[in-house]
């Protein structure tokens, strides 16, 4: 039986935006995924972003979110680490 999947965009900022050299990114995921599963995935395609993995803030359709947040299909996504020169 073929896993029902969800398609969602992810808005990349920063870091994120400079590693993948893209201002986006649409993403094919098993239905259920978290919000939390797709920075890592991010992370694991991009290794050098690693050092923002415990820093980055989620948010789903310009609110804020929980990691363990669960997409649902056609979400937006953005992952925001600090910003350059913050604390």
């Amino acid at each position: 039986m073929v896993e029902p999947k969800i398609t969602v965009t992810v808005k990349l900022f920063a870091a994120y935006q400079e590693a993948y050299g893209l201002p986006e990114l649409r993403l094919e995921l098993p239905m259920g995924t978290s919000v939390v599963a797709v920075r890592d995935r991010l992370i694991a395609d991009q290794p050098q972003l690693a050092q923002w993995r415990d820093l980055t803030r989620f948010g789903i359709n310009l609110q804020f979110v929980e990691p363990d947040t669960i997409l649902q299909d056609g979400d937006e996504i953005v992952l925001i680490p600090p910003v350059s020169g913050g604390q």
